[in-house]
């Protein structure tokens, strides 16, 4: 099985560089405007996007994602709607990876087997799935990966040598590398402390690393990508998205164009990089 991941990864090692990896939040600031953001970011420079799929008790999450969920969710964002949400944005888009992020409750009320079955037809390629451990793999892990899925797992600064095995055993795509201890937002990453980290992993894994969390600049995302085989942002996009809006919260003529010029700036610094030699 090759995924859309697998064939995006497999063109960037080819062109030795690494994927600029976006996050946005499906819905926010409400459903019509999430879809041409996430229309927008391939354009912008996005190799990877990361759709969140709003819940209301995320518990990775900073503030900033926080508040784009619950914005989502008072526009009527559904789990429902997500996946329609990456069917129209496939409509235009048959090559770009689309990775769903969240919390398993959702999944979990839809029905696995159908939210599975929706999600690999509306042309998701990928899943994150924050609170699903590897010992609850036959939950849901497993399944998607049945189903042409690729499940990604995260590891972070406490992921031991010891436990690293379990969390890769049937990761696939890529491995996300939490930067930070912490939720998101919440600090800067350390591109010298990252390295290390990506080093380690690599020991244990012939996957791409992406690191996320704590890269909000054109530059923080210059350094990690010389040392990963990704940068993934979200908090910054989403507090730009934020910045735009009006006083009531919605979406005005700059909502677009607001993540977008940032998403563009953050791609330059990613592409810039020069992949450290593995």
């Amino acid at each position: 099985m090759t995924t859309r991941i697998d064939t995006r990864f497999a063109e960037l090692k080819a062109e030795g560089r690494a994927a600029f990896v976006t996050f946005v939040m499906a819905g926010d600031p409400d459903p019509a405007t999430a879809l041409e953001i996430v229309k927008a970011l391939p354009k912008a420079g996005a190799d990877i996007i990361e759709i969140g799929m709003p819940f209301t008790d995320p518990m990775a999450d900073g503030p900033s994602i926080q508040a784009a969920g619950l914005r989502a969710l008072q526009a009527g964002m559904t789990l429902k709607k997500t996946l329609q949400l990456v069917r129209d944005f496939r409509s235009s888009d048959n090559k770009t990876p689309i990775v769903l992020m969240g919390y398993y409750n959702p999944i979990y009320i839809y029905g696995v087997d159908k939210f599975l079955l929706d999600a690999k037809a509306a042309g998701v390629d990928g899943l994150i799935i924050v609170d699903l451990p590897p010992e609850e793999d036959a939950e849901l892990c497993l399944p998607a990966i049945k189903a042409g899925l690729n499940f990604i797992r995260l590891a972070t600064p406490t992921t031991d040598d010891k436990r690293l095995p379990a969390v890769l055993a049937n990761t696939s795509g890529f491995v996300y590398y939490v930067s930070v201890t912490g939720i998101t937002g919440s600090a800067s990453a350390d591109s010298s402390v990252v390295s290390t980290a990506v080093a380690r992993i690599k020991r244990h894994t012939k996957l791409p690393v992406c690191v996320g969390f704590g890269i909000r600049t054109p530059e923080a995302a210059h350094d990690i990508a010389r040392h990963a085989n990704g940068a993934v942002v979200g908090t910054a996009l989403i507090d730009a998205l934020k910045g735009s809006l009006d006083s009531d919260g919605k979406a005005t003529a700059r909502t677009v164009s607001a993540v977008a010029d940032l998403a563009a700036a953050l791609a330059q610094g990613v592409h810039g990089a020069k992949q450290a030699a593995e």
